[in-house]
């Protein structure tokens, strides 16, 4: 069992940024792909991006590519979403996810572990 907290979150004006960190309980945490999703009521989880174990392959949702920047830090078992150029639509509850497997996927069910999640809310 891998256990994942995230942090981060809060309230943003458009433009802003802000960063989200997920913490993992172990050290095996670098044999897992990485990913973070986003969800809002009434919608499906969305898949937001993604970063292979040793951290040199990202993959990332159009709507948010070039705009967010995910990482890890693998000494410190942690994953980081940096959000830049927030627009409201980036409004969302979000999650971290971990694969055992080593491959980036925008499927939910990829995953084999999740954290709670972190409230982003974007103020126009």
């Amino acid at each position: 069992q891998v256990w994942l907290v995230e942090s981060g979150g809060g309230l943003v004006q458009t433009g802003g940024s802000l960063r989200l960190s997920c913490a993992a309980s172990e050290r095996s945490f670098i044999l897992y792909a990485m990913a973070w999703f986003r969800q809002v009521p009434g919608k499906e989880r969305e898949f937001v991006a993604g970063i292979k174990p040793r951290g040199g392959v990202t993959d990332y949702a159009d709507s948010v590519r070039g705009r967010f920047t995910v990482s890890r830090d693998n000494g410190k078992n942690t994953v980081y979403l940096q959000m830049s150029t927030i627009e409201p639509g980036d409004t969302a509850v979000y999650s971290c996810a971990a694969s055992r497997q080593h491959s980036i996927s925008t499927s939910a069910e990829h995953y084999d572990y999740w954290g709670q999640g972190t409230q982003v809310t974007v103020s126009s």
